[in-house]
């Protein structure tokens, strides 16, 4: 991931930050590229939710091209969420920092209540070229009433920092883990550093999946990035996607 410095573009309201992201690579951009927006008016999570989107949050999307392998694909999320957690985390006071957690697959929660949601989107381009844009939502001065999962704002938990200022930061966690992961070759040190931060390791979820839940304990998660559950049974499940509750 070495190369020039990411290019940022900062926009008022927007569709989506990711949406704007694929649309300039569709256009033939190199990639390296930051869009922030004050404002999202079809904000969106995982599986297609909604996110709130009002003016005073971050609301960001990381454009690369050809980031790595298609093999080591699979970890890049590892990595992205490691960035997001020592950002959030340099803005916080010190006791607040020590309860932010990464929730599997990729959300960050203070104190168990959700600040933070990432989505990852990948395009093939017609150039041959592949698209990833990494979107990177951040709750600090408003979340969401209604949730799946409690929520949280940095502002509640102490924190002073700007959009702007968090989004400082980002750039620069963001730059140095992509290098430490280095198109998949630091995996290694990266599962490491995700597995010490992670929310309910070793404790009881229940993991709800499209068709059916799952009830095991959190047992780590592989090269992959997938969930290892520990069935009552003895045997371990992996999954790959699916929502997650403590138990």
């Amino acid at each position: 991931m070495k190369g020039p410095d990411f290019r940022h573009i900062e926009l008022g309201d927007v569709s989506s930050t990711n949406l704007e992201c694929i649309e300039r690579a569709r256009a033939g951009d190199a990639g390296r590229l930051w869009i922030t927006a004050v404002r999202q008016t079809g904000g969106r999570a995982r599986r297609g939710r909604a996110w709130v989107s009002e003016p005073g949050n971050l609301y960001s999307s990381l454009l690369l091209i050809d980031p790595c392998p298609w093999e080591a694909m699979a970890s890049l999320p590892l990595a992205v969420t490691l960035a997001v957690h020592g950002a959030i985390a340099s803005v916080l006071p010190g006791e607040t920092a020590e309860t932010l957690r990464i929730k599997w697959p990729n959300d960050m929660l203070i104190d168990g209540h959700k600040t933070s949601g990432i989505l990852i989107e990948a395009e093939q381009l017609p150039d041959g070229r592949r698209a990833v844009v990494i979107g990177c939502g951040v709750n600090i001065a408003h979340f969401p009433d209604s949730s799946l999962y409690p929520a949280t704002c940095l502002m509640d938990q102490g924190s002073a920092a700007t959009p702007q200022e968090l989004f400082a930061r980002l750039v620069v966690c963001m730059d140095q883990t992509l290098n430490d992961w280095d198109q998949g070759r630091g995996l290694t040190g990266i599962r490491d550093a995700w597995i010490e931060r992670a929310q309910g390791i070793g404790q009881p979820v229940t993991v709800n999946l499209p068709d059916r839940q799952i009830r095991g304990l959190f047992d780590g998660i592989d090269d992959e990035g997938r969930l290892l559950l520990a069935m009552p049974d003895g045997n371990r499940q992996m999954i790959a996607s699916g929502d997650v509750f403590f138990s």
